[in-house]
């Protein structure tokens, strides 16, 4: 998608609808969120583009949320039944994973492409307390989906900093890995602990 051809309300619009839909919508987990985000940023920075950096840290972060209140009602009304009557053995381990490691898988998932569509459906699916799911996708927004239009209008206006973004994205790319493999890692672990009862 080539956000740099958009401008103003219309850059809004595709922006917000591309961020709620990848962050619970079981349709958009293919969509490339982190590098439009950045480059929104690097758009932001750019006077003559009629672009608010504050317009965008806030809508995205509001839109992101959305999405992922979004994913755990479906997750809650569809993911859970079918669950129950099919796989009730993977639902109870999930559950004891989202119990443990729910809030910061919730943060982490933000920056895993395909997780941060899943994760949220996967938190209605197994009844994750609303409070916690909130407060999890509420920073999970922020730290993702601000910190990278910031990053990106930083990125703008430090020389160099700009022509670098590929390399930027890659260690993006980097972390995204990293962040998936540490989920995972902990799952199995979650796997292998013995049930210690309701905290």
């Amino acid at each position: 998608m080539d956000v740099g051809s958009l401008s103003g309300m219309t850059l809004y619009v595709v922006l917000f609808a591309v961020i709620f839909v990848e962050s619970g919508i079981l349709i958009g987990f293919w969509l490339p969120g982190d590098t439009i985000l950045f480059a929104a940023g690097l758009m932001a920075a750019d006077a003559a583009s009629n672009v608010s950096v504050a317009v965008l840290s806030i809508g995205v972060a509001a839109t992101a949320t959305v999405g992922a209140a979004a994913g755990y009602y479906t997750g809650h009304r569809l993911g859970r039944p079918y669950l129950e009557r099919r796989h009730a053995t993977v639902l109870a381990r999930t559950e004891e994973f989202y119990r443990r490691f729910g809030p910061i898988t919730l943060v982490a998932a933000r920056f895993v492409p395909w997780a941060r569509t899943f994760a949220p459906v996967l938190a209605g699916t197994v009844a994750m307390s609303w409070s916690r799911f909130l407060i999890a996708v509420v920073l999970g927004a922020l730290v993702w989906g601000t910190g990278l239009i910031l990053l990106g209008y930083t990125a703008a206006a430090i020389p160099g900093l700009r022509d670098a973004a590929v390399w930027i994205a890659l260690v993006v790319i980097v972390i995204s890995v990293i962040a998936g493999i540490a989920g995972e890692l902990l799952r199995r672990r979650s796997g292998r602990l013995p049930d210690q009862g309701p905290r």
